[in-house]
């Protein structure tokens, strides 16, 4: 057994050196795939204010909001957050944003399918993952540590 460890450990350690370079742009992508999702359904709720209030009156059910409230709320969740995800801005604030927004789509429309709440599920997951990890090392978050850090030294 240990043999076989000594001969796997150069393996083991090539993978170690992958999985470290390639977080960064597993982060992005997570950031920017999910953004895509939230952005775009924000921009359609801003296309046709009026439909999207009737929405809400009739078959969104925010609990403890106002349809007209849970409308706005949710189309700036939708919009801001997800821009604040893309650059990795707030990126965890962002996140937990999104994740609430995404939370209450499922609790407030009755009518989704097994597949839509599946894709759900699945948003919430990257929601999740971005909050514990962070949106990374591409991202303003990043950016401004760095240049804290160095003005810190200085």
């Amino acid at each position: 057994m240990q043999v076989l460890r000594q001969k796997l450990l150069p393996l083991q350690q090539l993978f170690d050196q992958a999985s470290h370079a390639a977080r960064p742009l597993v982060l992005l992508l997570f950031r920017l795939w999910v953004a895509n999702v939230f952005f775009k359904s924000g921009l359609t709720k801003l296309e046709d204010w009026d439909t999207t209030l009737l929405l809400f009156s009739n078959d969104y059910h925010v609990p403890l909001l106002p349809p007209a409230l849970a409308a706005v709320m949710g189309t700036f969740g939708e919009t801001v957050f997800s821009s604040l995800l893309v650059v990795g801005l707030f990126g965890r604030f962002a996140a937990a944003g999104l994740f609430v927004v995404n939370l209450m789509a499922v609790i407030s429309y009755p009518d989704l399918t097994d597949v839509t709440r599946q894709f759900h599920y699945y948003w919430a997951m990257l929601l999740l993952a971005l909050f514990a990890f962070g949106p990374g090392c591409l991202s303003l978050d990043a950016a401004w540590q760095r240049w804290h850090q160095h003005r810190k030294g200085h």
